[in-house]
């Protein structure tokens, strides 16, 4: 099968923006490895992570000794430390003068495979990203077990406590008047109610009996006394105002003002 030359090129920058997520091999070379000959097999046509227009290029194509790249100006790369057989690491930098350098990456070879090391700040954002991701999924996981009904309010349901319900011998409960969500939310719009509409009171003359219309002030006389509900163990008679019963023992009539 052919591929065209623009899917080539999707594919070469595919591989040029994510060369983290890639690693290169030539299986030749992996048996006769060692420093002298690790960077000749770092610059081979098919390794991807190897710039051509770099000054190694240069000196190779030349024939001349890697000293000379001390006196030149643009991207080089050297071997930043050796550990036979196994690793090697090659550093990609920007040579500004024969004692100016600017490192750009790095690259480790492990057993003939080469990978590019990651940057400080790519390494936090896919530790952050880590972490992200598994508290997202925990929330989503606990959001899954949560439950909510209006006379209930919230709760949490396992699948391993629905099991164990199951399982139980099922006993008669006693269903409760009302629950604790209930008498909460009950006791907070009676409160609500209250602020909005408080009770009016009155000033009643203690002898007058009959009923009191809204609105009417009455100036309070000695010797009464009044309770919001009507007392069979006193022998009084009592009159109504508002939605209070008062009971007075003498009939000397209001004084309204």
């Amino acid at each position: 099968m052919k591929t065209k030359s623009s899917d080539k090129g999707h594919v070469m920058k595919f591989f040029a923006d994510n060369l983290l997520g890639i690693s290169w091999v030539d299986s030749s070379w992996v048996p006769i490895l060692n420093p002298g000959n690790v960077l000749d097999y770092f610059s081979e046509r098919s390794n991807p992570f190897y710039e051509r227009s770099c000054n190694n290029e240069v000196v190779k194509m030349q024939r001349l000794s890697l000293e000379h790249l001390n006196q030149m100006v643009g991207v080089e790369y050297i071997l930043l430390h050796a550990q036979e057989p196994i690793l090697y690491i090659i550093r990609k930098q920007q040579r500004q003068s024969p004692t100016q350098v600017v490192p750009l990456a790095d690259f480790y070879i492990i057993a003939g495979v080469v990978y590019q090391a990651p940057d400080l700040g790519t390494v936090i954002s896919s530790r952050t990203l880590s972490a992200v991701h598994g508290i997202q999924s925990a929330f989503d996981e606990a959001m899954s077990y949560c439950r909510y009904h209006p006379s209930k309010g919230y709760w949490w349901q396992f699948k391993d406590q629905e099991e164990k319900e199951k399982a139980k011998p099922k006993s008669k409960k006693k269903e409760e008047l009302s629950s604790l969500f209930q008498r909460h939310r009950v006791d907070t719009l009676l409160m609500d109610l209250r602020s909005k509409f408080p009770p009016t009171f009155y000033q009643v003359c203690s002898s007058y009996i009959g009923v009191i219309p809204v609105g009417v002030s009455i100036q309070i006389k000695s010797g009464f006394f009044f309770t919001s509900f009507f007392s069979r163990s006193l022998e009084t008679n009592p009159f109504q105002v508002g939605s209070q019963v008062f009971v007075s023992h003498q009939d000397k009539g209001p004084q309204v003002s």
